[in-house]
Formats: structure tokens, C-alpha cells, sequence
């Protein structure tokens, strides 16, 4: 059975991103010549447990979120964009004749994934892409196959059907990553062009890193650290609850030696695992260094960590921004949306899915 992971152009969209730690959406608008408006956006936090390792362990708390997600969002749009956790899909790329017709290249897709598919496949969702000429051969294109276990899917279509929303685009979130860099892109000089950009996705529990090369994905892998960690050492030194922490954590109040004595720390501790992810690119690619990171997820937009990260690897530095050029609408605090951000990549990745060709 097939599953639009890969589907283009719809009508008014809503980004929908279900993270461990909550629900993002983001709605744009077409301003013309490849230029856009933020309409509305909306961060609601999960109730804690519900999402575990990119899975829906519990239904009714996501759905419940997402409902008050929508509600803040304040939009009548019903239609949304989601994306699996990378983790969740196998991904590859194939090689097949350029003049197969949609049905020859269906069979061919089908009988490629049964080969690198450890499903039956009916057990999963199947959909593919070309991607265009074959890079050494003009009769030729290149396919990409995208593959999940239905469940996977099926969690997230109730979640958002429970909100009364209908998925339209069922996405990747790593692919969503790679649509926002399209306009993080615009931060950089030359706009990216020839260089090798890190972008690093700080979530809860979760660093997944994108080294992106002339805006091409070149590496991907995830490292088991996040906001969680600042949250239970909060928790640990003051004596605090996991939501009196996470409250403390993001609205402030704690003791006065927080930030020198916890947050400090946990932003040197976080520096040094970026530090060690270049390494690992570098010592399992040719590539020898990174121009730029860029810090996006929940756990990015600490004030001071794009410069504690730049600090310890060496490479410039910044908080990722996919709305930097674009308008802002008037339900849209300007100066929250530049926090909130680095957060809000990947539901703008899945919301950009509106206007593609």
C-alpha cells in the first residue's frame, strides 16, 4: 500500500510537528517570488511519556495536545502536514530506466523494497520519487523509496483526526529538515552555496545532525542527549518536580546559582557532544571541516549556546531561523517568534510542503 510520504502541492496546509516534548504548528502564506508570510504558530507541550523515542505511547494525551495546539493556532485550516522521525522510515535510493511508465515503475520500486525492506510489505507504508536524471547515465533517473511500518503511521493520523484534522502530507522529518534549510540557507554567506553546513536538531531527549554540502544531504546520524538532561539535573539540585523544572527551565524564577552552577554546565556538556558529532562526520566521510552550524530544536534557543558551541568546535555559529526574511502576519509576536524558532524548523519544513511545484 502506498502512502503520500512524498506528495506535492496542496491547498492551505499546516505544518503539524509532533515532537517528544510537544505539538508545533506553523501556517504560511505565498507572498510571490519564492517569498513568504507566518500567519500563525503554535508550541504546546506534551504531557510527559506520551511520545517516547518518536513513538505515540500514549494516543490521548497527543490528541488532546494537538486539539489545543490548533485552538491557540487560531486557523480554520483542517489540513496538515506530518512527519515520521527519521528512525522510523528506511530510505533508499535506486537507479531505474527513464521511459518506464508510472505502473512499470511501481513493479520496479516494489521489487527493490522487497530486497532492502526487513517487512513484509504489506505490513508497510511504501511510497517513492524520482529524483531526476542518473548522474552517469542520460537513460537512466535516480528513485527514492520511503518505507514505515503502518502502525507508525496510522498513530499519527489518529492523534491528528482526534483534533479533527486530516493529513494531507505525511512526511520525513529529516526531509522537512532539509525543505527549512532551503531558507536557513539565506543566514549564510553566499546563501550556503559551496559550503558545508551542520545543522544540529537539540530535542528533548534526541541531537539528530544533518551535514548539509551545497544544500545536499550528505550525513545524518542521532546521539542520545537533550533538554531532558537539564531538566532532571534541575530537578536533582533544587528538589523540584519534572514540571516545576521544566517550568523553571523555561520561564525562569530558579535559585540565583542556576546559570552559573547548572545551566552553564549543561550548555558546556551540550558543546562538547556537537564537538564530537563533527568528529564522527569527519572521521566516516572525505569531508575535513564544517563552515557554519546551525542550532535548531526545542533545547537550541538557550540564550548564549550558539556562542558556547562556536566556541568549543571552532565553527561560526548560529540559532536557526527559517522565518529570518519572511513577513510576519499581525497574529504573530515578532519578537517570541525569533525565540521560539530554532523550535520550529521542522513544522516549517512540512508547512513550506504548500507551495511545492
Amino acid at each position: 500500500m502506498q502512502f503520500d510520504f512524498l506528495k506535492v502541492k496542496s491547498p492551505a496546509l499546516i505544518g503539524v510537528d509532533i515532537s517528544s516534548s510537544a505539538v508545533k504548528m506553523v501556517e504560511l502564506a505565498d507572498t510571490g517570488k519564492a517569498h513568504y508570510r507566518v500567519e500563525r504558530y503554535a508550541i504546546e507541550p506534551l504531557p510527559k511519556e506520551s511520545v517516547v523515542d518518536g513513538n505515540i505511547i500514549n494516543l490521548e494525551n497527543v490528541g488532546e495536545t494537538v486539539a489545543r495546539a490548533w485552538k491557540h493556532l487560531g486557523s480554520r485550516t483542517k489540513l496538515a502536514a506530518l512527519a515520521l522521525p527519521s528512525a522510523s522510515v528506511i530510505t533508499k535510493k535506486i537507479i531505474a530506466p527513464k521511459n518506464l511508465s508510472e505502473h512499470e515503475l511501481e513493479s520496479q520500486v516494489e521489487s527493490e523494497a522487497n530486497q532492502y525492506i526487513p517487512f513484509d510489505l504489506d505490513e508497510v507504508n511504501l511510497d517513492f520519487q524520482v529524483l531526476g536524471p542518473a548522474a552517469n547515465s542520460a537513460e537512466e533517473v535516480e528513485v527514492l523509496i520511503a518505507a514505515s511500518r503502518k502502525e507508525k503511521v496510522e498513530d499519527r493520523l489518529a492523534a491528528i483526526q482526534e483534533a479533527g484534522l486530516k493529513a494531507a502530507v505525511m512526511d520525513v522529518e529529516s526531509f522537512a529538515t532539509q525543505t527549512a534549510y532551503e531558507l536557513l540557507a539565506r543566514q549564510l554567506p553566499g546563501n550556503g552555496r559551496n559550503q558545508t553546513v551542520a545543522l544540529v536538531d537539540i530535542g528533548a531527549s534526541t541531537m539528530h545532525i544533518n551535514v548539509v554540502h551545497d544544500h545536499q544531504s550528505v550525513y545524518l546520524r542521532e546521539q542520545s542527549f537533550g533538554g531532558n538532561q537539564l531538566t532532571l539535573e534541575i530537578q536533582r539540585r533544587y528538589s523540584l518536580s519534572a514540571e516545576e523544572a521544566e517550568l523553571g527551565k523555561r520561564n525562569g524564577g530558579l535559585p540565583e546559582n542556576y546559570e552559573p552552577d547548572v545551566l552553564q554546565p549543561f550548555m558546556d556538556t551540550l558543546a562538547l557532544e556537537v564537538a564530537r558529532a563533527l568528529q564522527f562526520f569527519f572521521s566516516s566521510t572525505q569531508y575535513n571541516r564544517v563552515d557554519h552550524i546551525l542550532l535548531a530544536g526545542g533545547t537550541a534557543g538557550i540564550a548564549g549556546l550558539d556562542e558556547t558551541v562556536g566556541a568549543r568546535t571552532r565553527v561560526p555559529t548560529l540559532m536557526a531561523n527559517p522565518f529570518a526574511d519572511m513577513a510576519i502576519g499581525p497574529h504573530v509576536n515578532a519578537r517570541k517568534l525569533r525565540v521560539d524558532a530554532p523550535a520550529l524548523v521542522i513544522a516549517c519544513g512540512l508547512a513550506l510542503r504548500r507551495f511545492d511545484a
